[in-house]
Order: structure tokens, then C-alpha cells, then sequence
């Protein structure tokens, strides 16, 4: 598969989610838009053995705290990007610029800043403001949540908090999902105000965004917690509010409850 055409079917998997397609479209969307991977050996893991006392885990310290993201320096790939236009030919963008774009978020009134990370392929974006610290992910270093929805993984302590690890693969892509995509985890992002973290990939620049670049939902009826997308970075965006009424309420990925 080309770049460009892979480019094409990652934004139809991106257009799928912002119309609330059902599991069918969105999974022929989403394998589409998946490179050709060597296929992997299936390693055999045996069940953990339970245990009637936690196990002790060292107390992490964050890779980048929240006073070194807030320092972020924005990309200014977008800028570039329209510098190279055409100047007799308007983008979207700058006819967006004359008049308000409506946002179903308050933070999105003007221009905002969002931090870029990677969860099986997908890149997602978050608001700055929403982020607390990011820690590595260490599987062995987590303690075992037991009685919890799947969608947990274990409880990482840090030197302010201990904080519960969401699988965020099974949030935002719960029609691809499969366990191996646990063995990818590299980092967990702390969102403020929550004891919670999103367990990721790779974590990528931080960009600026005006209001015009994002294609708002107009339904939530599906993925809730999906804002909107930016085809300039073929990204979603997250609604971390939404989210975390989903996860304090045991909604599942699905909308279904998750025991």
C-alpha cells in the first residue's frame, strides 16, 4: 500500500468514527487503513497465579512532568504547510477564520493546544491542559486490580499518587482490539483532576490547533468520548471530560456495562 493511500484509508477509518458507523463499516474502514505486518508468533501465556497479598511495586517517578508539558514547544508544521499553498486558491481553513466555528467544548473557543500520542496505530491528541504527568509503563511494575472492568489494567504508584492504568486500545478501537496490543504499551498519561492514566504507545509533539482544523461530531450516540478529528494530522481528538463520566460510571467501550 502507498503512503497516499494509506493516508486516504486511515482519514475514511477517522471520517467512519465522526459518523458513528456501527462495528461492520468501521472494522473494513480499519483494516483499510493497517499497513501489511509480518505475522507474529502466538506466545502462550500462562494464567497469573493469584494472590491473597498485593505484591510490593516501586513508586515511579514521571518521564515528563506536568510543569515540563505545559513548556511544550508547538509544531508549526501547519503553518508551514500553508505557506506553501497557493495564494489564489482559499483552504478551508482560512475561510473558516472570518467567522466562529461552533465547539461542543468550552476549551475550544479559540485556539488550543494539544499533546499527540499513539495507541495501536491510531494517533489520538489531547488538550494540554487536561494532562498531568507521563510515566513509563513497566507490566511487571503494576499491581493487579482485581474485581475491575478488563479495560484497567493494574494500579501504578507514583511519587503524588497511585493512579489506575485504562487500556485506552479498547476504548478507542474496540472493534480492532486484541490482547497483543497490550505488548506495545510504553507510557501512561495522567489526566488532571483524575486517578486515572491512559496507557500508550508512543507519545509524539505537541501541536496548536485553531477551532476551523477540527471536523466536530454533531451525534454521540457511539464513542462519546470522540470530540472530533484533524485530517492535517490524521488524528482523533479526545473529549477527556466525556471520558471520564464513562469510566466513573463502569460504561464499557461499547456503552454496555463491563463487569
Amino acid at each position: 500500500m502507498t503512503k497516499d493511500s494509506h493516508r486516504a484509508a486511515l482519514q475514511s477509518y477517522l471520517d467512519a468514527l465522526l459518523t458513528d458507523e456501527q462495528a461492520p463499516q468501521l472494522q473494513a474502514a480499519a483494516q483499510l487503513a493497517e499497513e501489511p505486518a509480518a505475522e507474529k508468533p502466538t506466545l502462550v501465556k500462562e494464567p497469573p497465579e493469584a494472590h491473597l497479598q498485593l505484591p510490593q511495586v516501586a513508586v515511579r517517578e514521571p518521564l515528563i512532568s506536568e510543569e515540563v508539558i505545559s513548556r511544550l514547544p508547538v509544531s508549526t508544521e501547519i503553518v508551514e504547510e500553508q505557506r506553501v499553498q497557493p495564494s489564489s486558491t482559499p483552504t478551508k481553513s482560512a475561510e473558516l477564520e472570518t467567522e466562529p466555528v461552533p465547539t461542543p467544548v468550552s476549551w475550544a473557543d479559540s485556539a488550543f493546544e494539544c499533546l499527540l500520542f499513539e495507541v495501536a496505530g491510531l494517533t489520538l491528541a489531547v488538550p494540554l491542559q487536561a494532562l498531568g504527568s507521563i510515566y513509563p509503563f513497566v507490566a511487571d511494575e503494576l499491581t493487579p486490580l482485581f474485581g475491575q472492568p478488563d479495560w484497567f489494567i493494574g494500579i501504578l504508584s507514583t511519587q503524588q499518587t497511585t493512579l489506575k492504568v485504562l487500556e485506552t486500545a479498547r476504548w478507542v478501537m474496540p472493534e480492532r482490539y486484541t490482547a497483543e496490543m497490550r505488548d506495545n504499551l510504553k507510557y501512561v498519561i495522567s489526566i488532571n483532576g483524575y486517578d486515572w492514566g491512559l496507557a500508550v504507545d508512543a507519545v509524539h509533539e505537541a501541536i496548536r490547533l485553531e477551532p476551523g482544523q477540527v471536523k466536530w461530531r454533531t451525534q454521540r450516540a457511539q464513542r462519546a468520548w470522540l470530540a472530533g478529528t484533524v485530517i492535517d494530522h490524521m488524528c482523533a481528538l479526545l473529549d477527556v471530560e466525556v471520558l471520564a463520566q464513562l469510566i466513573s460510571n463502569k460504561d464499557g467501550p461499547s456503552g454496555l456495562k463491563n463487569n
